[in-house]
């Protein structure tokens, strides 16, 4: 399949995070006989066309791995409005998309907010799925923005943002990036049914961290504390000391590929 083709999910969660059914957009390469398969979750207002989404699909093509990535409702190429899309409303399409698209073991992707996603998955599906959990290796966290609506949002807002919240529903947040997030109070008020709360968690497969030390969007103080909740020894952090957000240089996925490559290979980075 092209990668300007992709294929579509309906997704209904029966309300789930208050979404309505939306038609979820998906690219997927199961090539024959791939020893592991990469899954990708995209960050907050980003897409499955983005850099590192792409060269990710370019690597796993080069490499003979499966690969599958979407978008969130109110992303890319998928239905829905950007501005309606919830924390719960993301992770229900991503559980839909994984259980019902791939197939066999899969390294877990996740960037920026993917990266929270990535984890809220797992717990989903350890607690409700195991057999579909099972089938999840090992974790690679970019920058992960773990409980982001109220960690990185609401405890970080000035009263004049939380006032635009409570009273008009909406605060536009300056962004670096380009126009401003619509960040709703129906994102921030929903992603506290979702908050990990620094509540130990035994992920049971490798977790590898890469995290820029000048990142602003996700500091790195904010990393170094969920690996310190994430018990069982897992966890691989790997501080880029002149990495940003983004971590789309060339040396930064680089490091990206090594790292999955020794997942893939059933070691540790």
């Amino acid at each position: 399949m092209s990668e300007s083709e992709p294929q579509f999910l309906e997704v209904d969660d029966g309300g789930e995070g208050g979404g309505a059914p939306r038609r979820i957009a998906y690219l997927t390469e199961a090539p024959p006989g791939a020893p592991v398969s990469l899954f990708w979750l995209s960050g907050y207002k980003s897409d499955m066309a983005s850099t590192k989404a792409s060269a990710l699909a370019g690597f796993a093509r080069a490499k003979g791995y499966g690969c599958t990535r979407f978008d969130y409702s109110g992303h890319g190429v998928s239905s829905g409005r950007f501005g309606d899309g919830t924390i719960g409303q993301w992770l229900a399409e991503a559980a839909a998309v994984f259980t019902q698209v791939t197939r066999g073991p899969q390294i877990v992707i996740g960037s920026s907010m993917g990266g929270w996603i990535a984890i809220l998955l797992l717990r989903r599906l350890l607690r409700e799925a195991p057999a579909e959990a099972k089938r999840i290796t090992a974790l690679v966290l970019i920058a992960p923005a773990w409980d982001m609506t109220e960690e990185l949002m609401w405890k970080k807002f000035d009263e004049r943002a939380r006032r635009d919240l409570v009273e008009t529903g909406v605060y536009q947040q300056p962004s670096e990036y380009g126009e401003p997030y619509a960040i709703t109070r129906a994102l921030i008020e929903e992603g506290r049914a979702h908050l990990l709360g620094r509540e130990p968690f035994d992920p049971g497969r490798p977790v590898v961290i890469l995290q820029g030390a000048l990142d602003a969007a996700v500091p790195l103080a904010h990393t170094r504390e969920l690996k310190g909740f994430l018990e069982g020894g897992w966890v691989e952090l790997h501080e880029v000391a002149d990495g940003e957000h983004r971590l789309s240089r060339p040396d930064d996925l680089a490091l990206l590929f090594s790292a999955i490559e020794k997942l893939a290979r059933g070691g540790r980075s």
